[in-house]
């Protein structure tokens, strides 16, 4: 490596005396202040403290910190092959640009990649296709207790705030969604001037810091927020558990990024830390959750509201389950972030190694809902790497009724995957706040591309749906999507994964699914089962390990096949189950009657 770069020195030295030699007296005067300047570099760096590297190889080093930073740029555009980039691969990025210039986004010569590879998956057509629908599907959010509901496309743009993103970015994306007639959420960061622009149908996301609809001290403000819900361009409202990118991790934006504008939008002062909490403060529990989905929905005069979270414990989806059927009130839609999702800036062990990937926690909210008897009451959206239109037919079979996109909706509003989301330095000014950067985004061709993205790829899934021979989406079903699991093998998703059937949590909880089932409970988040293990031989030595960290409480001890397993703490007020009752959901409350806890 030395006798690399130490020819590569000597090379343009070289070159160097050459070109002062050319230009006479003077070009060897300059050439004499560059090495002087070289030489003071050289001294400084042997001083310099920081960088070993340097220390020993002065200005030598120096190479490969450049290197290192031109990195990224020469692995994307030289060495990478068109379908293994991360996170989106080039052949994703080639179709996103294409379609939102227009641009024939067809490729020739066939597939690059490895069919025979374990983990393909591909979709089955039909020996007998049907045509495309001539005007895309919505899909109805709305259940029983909305008064105002609502018919989503099929993609939409996902949550991203103003301050992460510019405000050209959000105009932009504003205006692709009102020429096309979809959806823009706004992301947690409050419901700016921005979002209104160009009257775009908008989802209102609210998040643990409450942004737009506050009190000074950060909880929730219901005048405000039914003011704002009020709006006709809010179509519903979302209330963010987490996000892919850092489940149950809050954050901070530091006090000197807090302008005039962004402390306008989330209302809170200028240059002053704005901190969103891990948790939200008007709930603790699932039944406090739900509960809080109704009041939401009474102040907001009927609206959809939902939430969106990435799922982590299956206890805890369970727990809201049953938190729905206990209470009556159930959300109107849920969108599940896989922890794929990415658009914010998260520590890499959380990126990397938290949280449920999209393709598990829709499947399981979706069986989970299934199971309950409640799935034909909340539509499922996926958000998460949605960008084709194959992807939005794959989460359509897995259970989702429509999907959100984020990243290609920044992608066609001309981001290039710099991965400096975080930095403010964005090079196409897409996420960033630097005037000088976002003036280079022109808001009416943006605009326009994401409008031309968002149709030309919905088009593509509606044509996607004809060649598998459907016209209702309600047909398609877990046989049409294949894995391929070894080199001689693929299954279907039908055989594959477990599904439920309507009602069966209620009735006869599956084995794989009974542990969990009898372990949530809709007054308490978090798993409580006792690790073998961990048992204690006498449960009044050792109840102090089993104390809820949200509530400070001691849960109950019960006796299951002669050993001691500590139970979350029930509620003695609620009414008992019957032995031997069979549960059963009945009336728009979807109110359970008998057995519906199974802890016995």
């Amino acid at each position: 490596m030395v006798r690399f770069l130490i020819l590569i020195l000597l090379a343009a030295l070289g070159f160097a005396t050459i070109v002062a030699a050319a230009f006479g007296s003077t070009g060897w005067l300059v050439l004499a202040v560059v090495m002087i300047a070289l030489f003071g570099l050289a001294i400084y760096d042997s001083l310099q403290t920081k960088h070993a590297i340097l220390r020993n190889f002065p200005v030598l080093g120096r190479m490969r910190f450049l290197l290192e930073s031109i990195r990224p740029e020469i692995q994307q555009y030289f060495i990478e092959r068109n379908f293994d980039g991360r996170p989106f691969d080039r052949d994703t990025r080639s179709l996103i640009y294409a379609r939102a210039k227009g641009q024939d986004s067809h490729k020739a010569f066939g597939t690059e990649r490895d069919v025979n590879q374990e983990g393909y998956e591909f979709l089955l057509h039909s020996t007998a296709p049907v045509s495309p629908l001539e005007k895309p599907r919505k899909i109805m959010i709305g259940g029983p207790d909305c008064t105002q509901p609502y018919g989503v496309a099929l993609m939409n743009i996902s949550s991203m705030s103003f301050g992460s993103l510019s405000k050209n970015a959000v105009l932009a994306m504003n205006k692709g969604a009102a020429m096309g007639g979809f959806v823009h959420e706004t992301g947690e960061g409050g419901l700016t001037k921005y979002h209104l622009e160009h009257g775009a149908d908008l989802f209102w996301e609210i998040g643990s810091g409450y942004f737009g609809c506050r009190n000074d001290d950060g909880t929730f403000n219901p005048e405000r927020f039914a003011e704002k819900a009020a709006y006709p361009q809010v179509k519903a409202v979302t209330l963010k558990l987490s996000q892919g990118a850092k489940p149950g991790l809050g954050g901070v934006l530091p006090g000197k990024k807090v302008t005039a504008e962004i402390a306008e939008a989330r209302e809170v002062p200028i240059g002053i830390d704005c901190i969103s909490p891990a948790s939200h403060s008007s709930f603790r529990t699932p039944r406090e959750l739900m509960e809080f989905v109704g009041r939401l929905r009474k102040l907001a005069q009927g609206k959809p509201i939902g939430y969106k979270f990435c799922v982590g414990s299956r206890t805890d989806v369970l727990a809201m389950v049953k938190a729905m059927l206990e209470t009556g009130i159930t959300p109107d839609y849920i969108i599940i972030d896989g922890s794929e999702g990415g658009t914010g800036a998260a520590p890499l062990e959380y990126e990397d190694h938290m949280g449920t990937p999209l393709t598990e926690g829709l499947m399981l909210v979706h069986n989970a809902l299934v199971g309950a008897g409640l799935r034909d009451r909340i539509r499922l959206g996926a958000a998460g790497k949605v960008a084709t239109g194959s992807d939005i037919v794959k989460r359509l079979i897995q259970g989702a009724d429509f999907t959100m996109s984020a990243r290609a909706m920044m992608m066609a509003t001309g981001c290039i995957q710099a991965q400096k989301c975080h930095t403010n330095e964005c090079p196409v000014g897409v996420a960033t706040q630097d005037p000088r950067l976002m003036r280079a985004l022109d808001v009416t061709d943006k605009g326009n591309r994401v409008h031309n993205y968002q149709k030309l790829t919905v088009a593509e899934a509606e044509q996607i749906i004809a060649s598998m021979g459907v016209t209702d989406i309600k047909h398609l079903n877990t046989r049409m999507l294949r894995r391929r699991t070894d080199h001689l093998t693929t299954k279907s998703y039908a055989s594959i994964y477990n599904w439920l059937r309507p009602g069966e949590l209620l009735v006869e909880p599956p084995r794989g699914w009974a542990a969990d089932w009898e372990e949530a409970d809709a007054d308490h988040f978090g798993e409580f089962a006792a690790l073998g293990y961990l048992e204690p031989m006498n449960a009044e030595d050792d109840d102090a390990a089993y104390v809820n960290p949200q509530t400070n409480e001691m849960p109950s001890v019960a006796s299951r096949n002669g050993k001691v397993v500590p139970q979350p703490p029930r509620d003695d007020t609620r009414e008992k189950a019957t032995d031997g009752a069979t549960p059963v959901v009945s009336g728009s409350g979807a109110r359970p009657e008998g057995k519906t806890a199974a802890r016995q």
